[in-house]
């Protein structure tokens, strides 16, 4: 194969070359870009699209169409190339010739949001094989729902080395291979080429042999061949479990000199090696110019996708499912959910719960699941210990896909791509839980979820030593901080029942956000004495007690720490100072109120911040001489409350804490 040769269907290589001379022209004018993989596996992509995949170009979101997936984000001209060959409203010349620069649609990897028919953002590799696994399940729930009349489709993936060798590639594969995922087809740009150069610098696993273990068909094919790759992919539709197809490829395929080299893979091939493979492959249009015979072939395919969606909408119009379709894709019913949350939050005021802050979100999922009808929980392997399955779900099985709880396994990693996957394919509001702690294992896909705006929930339970026995290791301390610093996600660390409600509420019904839902192993009271129908936790932050006569000191706390804070300003009362306490569930919406709303809040009397953790990120509440009861390295093993007094994180430190603080400031006020 590394002699430049033709597929042997005419239309087929006129659609691969246009492809590779688009990613040619485009890397060339960026000055960067990975025109290696785009070449190589071009040839993949015209028969994968001119003979199966089904999608609509005027209608990206429709609901039943393939989702194609390019793991391999680093050949993000690939799909940029071909979106625009097949007439997306959005991707025309001027996209392709802007590519990378600021701006464009056309960015350094494929961007969710930011070009229509962009399934999911990749980049990191392994996340896109591990967020399809979520696509591919998200499809099979759904089908069992609604029939084969309205849910009918297939997710492609297309993965490279680097894909394989990551360690996530390992949960998804696994943990679909064991549900039987058969409307998932991986075709694997099989190279052997990395960025250091062979792959066999780094590995000598047979990965055929890998997927084959985990349950999957494979098969291997000269990816510069049409009827092998159209026979391997008609294969894998066949088959029942999900697919690798092996697709040995020239990475550069086309470029004369550097073909099949890892100096390929990452930059500008140059005009003279262009002008050379343009010759190769007997391609003579002018840079970004494609034949409208070129053209012709790939709006083919979108023609054929718009009389399928025709197709398609004709049915749905007729179906007895219809309305419970169109509910299940669109977003939650948020004024049904504040109803019940409401009468809910109502009946925590009258019975005064003093349980642990995960079995209260356990007691507000009962109310969600039962409100809203296509929620869908799950746990890495910890579902007793999260609290995340509510009566009457049952559970995804192999070959029985109608239940609502996912058992995802050890496989925190795995588990927060799928449940992107799961999130993105639509029609499904995914929830998972694991410790938090663990949070660390999952945090490539937990960005991607939060760079994405993806509503999915994240339950993190046993929230810091206050879980006790199990030590260090489970105990986090920086975890909060480190998912504070994130973007666009909301850490939400209730402190009763009625806030584990009302952060369900807010989760629920985000629509570009995901959520952490902080919670605890231990019991706490209820600290709310009083029925509110505003949802105060989503405020971030709020007044718990004020004193009439005015403050001495101003006590803010989250989670179970709340608790705390309330117990020293009855300290601090009984001393003759006037302490006002603010719970501050979640961080994020605090920052985001208006400057009034948050100085009431913080207030201009000295401070003192009480949390589990670390201080770092405090400074949205604290000013630099305020004071900060909590952690300053890691815990240690033993009942909760001993380590609570060990660790000084009592309401006597923190009234000691306070104490200090009020006296510094009334020292630096006469001296000023």
């Amino acid at each position: 194969m590394n002699e430049i040769a033709q597929l042997s269907t005419p239309a087929e290589t006129m659609m691969a070359n246009a492809i590779r001379a688009l990613t040619m022209d485009a890397v060339e004018a960026a000055k960067s870009g990975h025109p290696g993989m785009p070449m190589g596996m071009a040839d993949v992509a015209a028969v994968l699209f001119k003979r199966f995949v089904k999608l609509d170009p005027s209608a990206p979101g429709w609901a039943d169409r393939d989702r194609f997936v390019l793991s391999a984000g680093h050949g993000s001209m690939l799909l940029y190339a071909v979106h625009h060959l097949l007439g997306y409203a959005d991707m025309p010349m001027g996209q392709l010739r802007a590519f990378r620069q600021f701006g464009s649609r056309t960015a350094g990897h494929p961007e969710y949001g930011h070009a229509a028919g962009i399934e999911v953002t990749t980049g990191p590799l392994g996340q896109g094989i591990a967020t399809a696994t979520g696509m591919a399940l998200a499809e099979r729930m759904l089908n069992a729902r609604f029939g084969d009349d309205l849910v009918d489709h297939f997710t492609y993936v297309m993965a490279g080395d680097g894909c394989l060798m990551e360690g996530i590639s390992h949960e998804a594969i696994d943990m679909a291979g064991h549900l039987g995922l058969g409307r998932l087809i991986v075709l694997w740009d099989d190279n052997g080429i990395t960025i250091d150069g062979g792959t066999e610098l780094s590995t000598s696993t047979d990965q055929l042999a890998r997927f084959a273990a985990s349950g999957w068909h494979v098969q291997r094919v000269d990816g510069h061949a049409a009827e092998e790759i159209a026979a391997a992919i008609e294969a894998a539709r066949a088959d029942a479990r999900p697919s690798l197809i092996a697709c040995r490829t020239v990475i550069g395929y086309g470029a004369p000199t550097k073909q099949g080299s890892h100096d390929v893979h990452g930059a500008p091939l140059g005009a003279p090696e262009i002008a050379a493979a343009r010759e190769a492959l007997g391609w003579t249009s002018a840079p970004f110019e494609i034949p409208e015979a070129v053209y012709a072939e790939w709006r083919a395919v979108a023609e054929r996708g718009r009389e399928a969606h025709a197709a398609w909408v004709a049915r749905l119009a007729k179906s007895s499912l219809r309305d419970e379709f169109t509910a299940f894709h669109t977003a939650p019913d948020a004024r049904a959910l504040d109803a019940a949350i409401g009468a809910y939050k109502h009946s925590l005021i009258q019975s005064a719960p003093n349980v642990a802050t995960r079995k209260s979100s356990e007691m507000a999922l009962e109310v969600l699941n039962e409100t809203l009808p296509n929620t869908v929980g799950g746990s890495a392997d910890l579902t007793g210990s999260n609290n995340t399955r509510s009566k009457g779900m049952t559970s995804v099985r192999p070959g029985n896909f109608g239940g609502r709880y996912i058992h995802y396994g050890i496989r925190e990693h795995g588990m927060a791509a799928a449940m992107n996957g799961i999130a993105l394919h639509g029609g499904l509001r995914p929830y998972g839980g694991t410790f938090l702690a663990f949070a660390d294992y999952a945090r490539g896909a937990i960005r991607l979820s939060a760079l994405m705006g993806v509503p999915v929930t994240y339950v993190l339970t046993h929230d810091s030593i206050g879980l006790g026995e199990d030590g260090p290791t489970h105990q986090p301390v920086e975890h909060l901080a480190s998912l504070r610093a994130m973007p666009n996600l909301n850490v939400i660390r209730p402190a009763d029942a009625v806030e584990a409600a009302e952060a369900w509420q807010i989760a629920a019904t985000a629509e570009a956000r995901p959520s952490a839902l902080i919670l605890s192993r231990q019991n706490l009271p209820m600290i709310r004495g009083r029925h509110i129908d505003e949802n105060l936790t989503a405020r971030g932050a709020y007044l718990l007690r004020d004193p009439v006569e005015g403050r001495d000191v101003t006590l803010i706390a989250t989670g179970s720490e709340v608790q705390i804070a309330v117990a020293a300003a009855r300290l601090l009362e009984a001393r003759g100072l006037r302490a006002a306490v603010v719970s501050a569930p979640c961080f994020e919406l605090f920052a985001e109120q208006g400057p009034a709303y948050r100085l009431r809040v913080r207030g201009s009397a000295p401070r003192v911040g009480i949390e589990a953790a670390i201080r770092q990120g405090w400074d949205l509440f604290l000013e630099r001489n305020d004071a900060f009861v909590g952690m300053t390295g890691f815990g240690a093993s033993a009942p909760a409350a001993r380590l609570y007094e060990h660790f000084g994180i009592t309401p006597d430190a923190v009234a000691e804490a306070a104490e200090r603080a009020i006296a510094n400031n009334r020292k630096q006020e006469e001296l000023a």
